[in-house]
């Protein structure tokens, strides 16, 4: 089943294309990885998926709906760039910003013992039960973001998609970071991420999709390293073998 579809999409925020004639689609199961250079359309094509954006030409569907009219929300968990700028000012717990992923199930104000139980696990889960009184200000970055997706996984959400989570997070927590996402793939939750740190999306996921405005490549991330696509996309020779962050 594919859960997004994505047929010729064209959006621009002015008269010139960010996305132009895109069209993908991503299959119930997968882990793909969306990379590009900065400015190449890769959070803009998420929000199309999203139903934040009505694309000027083509189709996107999700769980085989409109985007731009899809209901059931709580299938889908979104982790934002900027979840560390938006969380500075609340003054809540870990638990309770978790516990919001039940929101769309049961409504404000009426949380039982079945969603709080949910909410347990699913801290539990991302490995920050401890932390489930803490204020969400107090966390590191990559804590936060295990907490964003907890919040998913107990609205049990089937689609988790990411923009550049690993921003701001050190290198043994994006480690964990992707270590984390890996055995949620494999539990059957389907990740869409896109992801500065090209090496990783080559090491981790299981589809590479390249993008600059344009698609450049779509296919197993061996292959991809093996080809020109990243050359052409950033307009530039890049060394295959740097795992760092790229753009």
């Amino acid at each position: 089943m594919s859960l997004i579809e994505i047929d010729d999409v064209s959006f621009g925020y002015t008269a010139t294309p960010v996305v132009e004639h895109v069209s993908l689609s991503v299959d119930a199961g997968e882990y793909v990885g969306i990379v590009g250079p900065n400015g190449s359309g890769k959070s803009t094509l998420l929000r199309l998926i999203l139903g934040l954006h009505t694309p000027d030409v083509g189709d996107v569907r999700l769980f085989g709906h409109p985007a731009r009219a899809f209901v059931d929300r709580e299938r889908v968990g979104y982790v934002a760039q900027d979840v560390t700028e938006n969380t500075k000012e609340m003054p809540i717990t870990v638990a309770e910003v978790v516990l919001m992923g039940r929101f769309p199930h049961t409504g404000f104000g009426r949380v039982g013992e079945t969603d709080r139980e949910l909410t347990r696990t699913a801290l539990r889960r991302v490995g920050i039960e401890h932390l489930a009184d803490r204020r969400i200000t107090k966390l590191s970055g990559g804590q936060r973001q295990r907490a964003y997706i907890a919040r998913a996984l107990a609205g049990e959400a089937d689609l988790l998609v990411l923009d550049e989570p690993t921003v701001g997070v050190d290198a043994e927590s994006v480690d964990a970071f992707f270590d984390l996402l890996g055995e949620l793939n494999a539990d059957g939750m389907t990740v869409l991420l896109v992801e500065h740190d090209i090496g990783a999306v080559i090491e981790h996921t299981d589809r590479v999709v390249c993008l600059n405005r344009e698609l450049y490549f779509d296919g197993p991330p061996g292959e991809f390293a093996e080809s020109d696509a990243l050359d052409r996309a950033f307009g530039t020779a890049i060394h295959r073998g740097d795992s760092g962050p790229i753009a």
